[in-house]
């Protein structure tokens, strides 16, 4: 009988071939998780080529989730366990996993075929070279086992091997003591047209789950429910949460919200989210380019919808004068950015921060705009509805930041009742037919939103400079001077709207600040509280809204004797917060397509700390 030893937490990685159903299986057993009560991070991994080469390095699929009864704020750095299908999982992964982690390894994926392809030497099995005292190696023969427990069934040997990632997701949950009905029930879903399909999948489960019995001495595992605060939670993966936030926002605005947008990972999900959303109204457009799909939301804005477009860095650079147009006209939009490592096609399913810059500066002549950035999955829906509700009130376009690690992340999520989430008010529309001036302004310097329609409030929008109050084309130097001070101004007027910046935790004398933004959030925010517990005088703030910056900033960051940014950029954020605020700040940079771990972090702090 089994001993079940419990645990804080667990870092498990899944690897192997695209075909191999990595990425299903991560994802299953993370919502087993938590359904079951832990808390989680995840970080799918995906091959940057959409055909990888099958049984190489560059070839390899991984998901990876940290779940626990402790609070959980990344996907974890070094795993606990590594799920190794073939040769090149095993040899991309391998230096990462903890020294006396597990190895679930299928032996069929060390033949030497898969040698060759992972480029190691044929001769030599790799599982043969494990030191068993550093590591607990579990090999198995997966895909002769799952044919073996499929032998009944009425498939082909191509699609009885498909199930060999419900063969091994049921021994991950037998080894963690997890319960395989939740993954039934998605099979059942997922198959109900297939009962041959569905009965393999299941009996595969089924066999993982029943063979982890027959390990001699294995050592069983368990982790408890999570301390999470009281209410009705989720699983929720951030382009799933930013997409929900955007239909919230069109449903608290009482507009029509009509999304234009090309493919291009990892945006696309958004695009496919908003098209199941037709009950809410929700219009979606798969333009045939990047200019087309932001014109359209230009076109839309102009007839009074909530417009929205979603790309990454490669289609920021092509919606550039799009947006440039927005912001002359003066509507309101959101841009979502989900972020790749660039430049041109460059990394294109791992994660960075690069696109900042681009964000505040990427467009011909003085064309400020608001500039938001999530920090994590359940946080993008939060902040797709403040960029709607900026957007709106503002007359501006606004750019939302997210990234790959956000986009395909998933956390438990304690979702809001609607009636909780405050109406968006539209308090700019024109009143007055007589006086109508299209670009006479409020005291936030915002012009009035007449759409077309609207008896008496007709008038032309275009790209030529306006006119003061009339919107008239002008060519007049110093009205240009004015107008472009003016719309600078009204960016500037939007961090009034921005509550007061805090520390998200400290010491209880810091001299050291760790500043972040974006998807930094959860390795920052290990790092600081690790530090904190060691008895480092250190703290943590984190940004959301980095254009305009908060009013309080500079007056918080002169407080520190010392502040290290960390970004997955070159130093991005450093360069603006030094520009602005003339402060000697230290940056952190990592452009590896992969997100920070604590580890890192802790490292760079204890040097500027000596």
């Amino acid at each position: 009988m089994s001993q079940i030893k419990e645990l804080p937490k667990v870092t498990i990685h899944f690897a192997g071939d695209s075909g191999d159903g990595i990425q299903l299986a991560g994802s299953q057993f993370s919502n087993t998780s938590a359904r079951g009560g832990n808390d989680l991070s995840t970080f799918p991994d995906f091959p940057a080529e959409i055909r990888a080469p099958i049984g190489t390095i560059p070839g390899v699929s991984g998901f990876q989730v940290n779940f626990g009864s402790v609070e959980i704020d990344t996907p974890g750095g070094h795993p606990d366990v590594l799920v190794a299908m073939n040769a090149a999982a095993l040899e991309k992964n391998l230096k990462n996993l903890k020294t006396g982690g597990t190895i679930i390894a299928n032996e069929a994926g060390f033949d030497k075929r898969n040698l060759k392809l992972a480029g190691l030497d044929d001769s030599v099995n790799p599982l043969d070279q494990i030191n068993k005292s550093d590591y607990l190696l579990y090999r198995l023969d997966v895909t002769k086992l799952t044919r073996e427990a499929l032998r009944d069934i009425s498939l082909g040997q191509k699609e009885k091997d498909r199930s060999r990632n419900m063969f091994v997701l049921g021994l991950v949950y037998w080894l963690y003591h997890k319960t395989i009905e939740n993954t039934e029930e998605f099979l059942e879903q997922k198959f109900s047209k297939n009962e041959v399909v569905l009965e393999a999948n299941i009996i595969a489960l089924k066999a993982g789950y029943h063979y982890g019995e027959t390990i001699e001495a294995a050592q069983r595992y368990t982790v408890k429910k999570a301390k999470l605060e009281p209410g009705e939670y989720r699983n929720i993966v951030g382009n799933e949460a930013l997409g929900l936030g955007l239909v919230t926002a069109a449903v608290k605005s009482n507009l029509e919200m009509f999304y234009a947008g090309y493919p291009i990972t990892p945006a696309s999900d958004i695009l496919h989210y908003l098209a199941r959303q037709k009950h809410f109204g929700i219009k979606t457009f798969q333009a045939e380019d990047e200019i087309a799909a932001i014109t359209a939301a230009v076109g839309a804005s102009f007839a009074g919808s909530l417009a929205i477009t979603a790309t990454s860095g490669p289609g920021m650079a092509l919606k550039a004068e799009g947006i440039g147009l927005a912001i002359m006209l003066e509507l309101p939009m959101v841009i979502v950015n989900v972020q790749r490592g660039g430049p041109s096609t460059g990394l294109p399913t791992k994660t960075e921060q690069s696109d900042l810059l681009q964000a505040l500066y990427g467009r011909n002549g003085e064309a400020p705009l608001v500039v938001l950035a999530a920090r994590s999955p359940s946080d993008a829906f939060y902040k797709a509805i403040e960029a709607c509700k900026l957007a709106l009130k503002y007359m501006t376009p606004v750019i939302l930041l997210s990234d790959g690690y956000i986009a395909n992340g998933a956390e438990p999520w304690r979702f809001p009742n609607s009636a909780d989430i405050e109406a968006i008010t539209i308090d700019n529309r024109p009143t007055q037919e007589e006086a109508f001036l299209p670009y006479q302004r409020n005291a936030k310097l915002v012009r009035p939103w007449a759409i077309p329609g609207m008896k008496g409030f007709e008038h032309r929008l275009g790209g030529i400079e306006k006119e003061e109050n009339t919107g008239n084309v002008s060519y007049d130097p110093e009205n240009h001077q004015k107008m472009v001070n003016i719309r600078a101004q009204k960016i500037e007027n939007v961090a009034d709207s921005i509550a007061p910046t805090i520390l998200e935790q400290t010491s209880t004398n810091p001299k050291l600040l760790v500043l972040g933004w974006g998807s930094t959030y959860g390795s920052i925010k290990v790092a600081v509280r690790e530090m904190i517990e060691e008895g480092y005088e250190v703290a943590q703030m984190h940004l959301g809204h980095l254009n305009p910056l908060p009013k309080d900033l500079g007056k918080m960051l002169n407080t520190f004797e010392s502040i290290l940014v960390p970004e997955l950029n070159q130093g991005q954020l450093v360069k603006i917060l030094r520009e602005k605020y003339l402060l000697d700040i230290q940056s952190l940079s990592k452009v590896q397509g992969l997100p920070f771990m604590a580890d890192e972090i802790k490292d760079r702090v204890k040097e500027l700390m000596k």
